[in-house]
């Protein structure tokens, strides 16, 4: 079975060889590897260029692409289109695995389940002092669980490409809730099977996009009512905003 690794960056050149290095450094060895850049004006290019050696010496299969995108989303969704692999994650190029034995333990799942897709627990670590701020800890799946603000960590939701292929890719209209959009089109609509692994897979560095204020909130609030409603879901406004305050008080705790 051969895992797919998609990094999106965009001058990245801070933070994108921790990613890389997590990535060669796996332990599994069947695994492909691709970054798609936004064409950054900083060293992200030679990093990139220049580590091509460490993933050919560990066997893995390496290709990278340069240019402008549309986004993030459409950035992924170009890494999806250029992958070979029987499943698919994403590791941003702020994030890195929590341990070398975190793909493996990906393919063994797969491997001894009827599954198609999988997730985990994720870490927050304070980017300057690396010491862990939140953690993100995850269950399985029951329908109706979206509705309640709930949803896997992205970072660690690995798919078989044949859902991507069946159920369709990540929206580029959605400015941050995409990745939510698609795991519950994947899983609540689609009803694709799935496995939660209790298992820390992912460290995040704290802050993005998708994690920082209350803009950020009402964004994703407001994409999301958009998901359900294109999904054929019920979205309570004031239920789902209820448990988002109860998540973000689980977060705070270490």
């Amino acid at each position: 079975m051969k895992i797919s690794i998609i990094t999106v960056s965009y001058n990245s050149s801070r933070t994108i060889k921790d990613t890389m290095e997590s990535v060669y450094r796996q332990t599994y060895d069947k695994i492909e590897y691709i970054i798609v850049d936004g064409k950054s004006s900083d060293e992200t290019l030679q990093i990139i260029k220049s580590s091509e050696t460490n993933f050919v010496k560990n066997g893995i299969e390496y290709k990278w692409i340069s240019e402008k995108d549309n986004g993030i989303y459409d950035a992924i969704n170009k890494g999806i289109q250029l992958s070979t692999g029987d499943v698919i994650g994403i590791l941003n190029s702020d994030d890195y695995y929590n341990d070398n034995d975190v793909v493996k333990d990906i393919a063994t799942a797969f491997k001894e389940d009827d599954i198609d897709c999988i997730y985990g627990n994720l870490k927050y670590i304070d980017p300057l002092s690396k010491k862990v701020t939140r953690r993100w800890t995850s269950r399985d799946f029951e329908s109706g669980l979206f509705e309640k603000s709930w949803t896997p960590a992205h970072p660690t939701f690995y798919c078989r490409k044949d859902s991507y292929i069946k159920y369709g890719l990540y929206r580029t209209d959605f400015k941050i809730a995409a990745d939510v959009e698609l795991m519950y089109r994947f899983l609540e609509k689609n009803r694709i099977k799935s496995k939660f692994i209790n298992r820390s897979m992912v460290i995040m560095r704290q802050g993005g996009v998708s994690s920082s204020g209350l803009k950020s909130t009402y964004i994703i609030t407001k994409e999301m009512r958009q998901a359900f409603k294109d999904n054929g879901g019920k979205f309570n406004l004031l239920k789902y905003l209820g448990y988002k305050g109860l998540k973000l008080k689980e977060f705070i705790k270490v």
